[in-house]
């Protein structure tokens, strides 16, 4: 799989081209902020020496996904948790910790 606009798309269930822009910058955000989170960039070939692993790709999905459908700081008269075995999980199993 790829990181890319048309699996984001098919990841979200969008079929039309409206949200192109929107899906587009979703995704390099969600990139950009899993990259800060694991402390290394997703195209680093030390780190990921076979490329990115599918985990970790359904990372960057699910976190794009939720911005789409979320798109407020905020949620009202929602009663909402973290789903089990989420993006945080996911990333805590290839973040990249130094101490000292």
């Amino acid at each position: 799989m790829a990181l890319d606009l048309d699996t984001l798309k098919s990841h979200c269930n969008v079929t039309e081209d409206f949200d192109d822009l929107v899906l587009t910058r979703l995704l390099d955000a969600a990139s950009r902020h899993v990259e800060s989170i694991l402390g290394y960039k997703l195209d680093d070939e030390v780190e990921l020496p076979d490329g990115i692993p599918a985990d970790l790709e359904q990372a960057v999905l699910m976190l794009a996904g939720h911005w789409y459908e979320n798109r407020e700081a905020s949620l009202v008269g929602v009663s909402a948790q973290e789903v089990p075995f989420g993006v945080a999980q996911i990333l805590g199993a290839h973040r990249s910790y130094t101490f000292g």
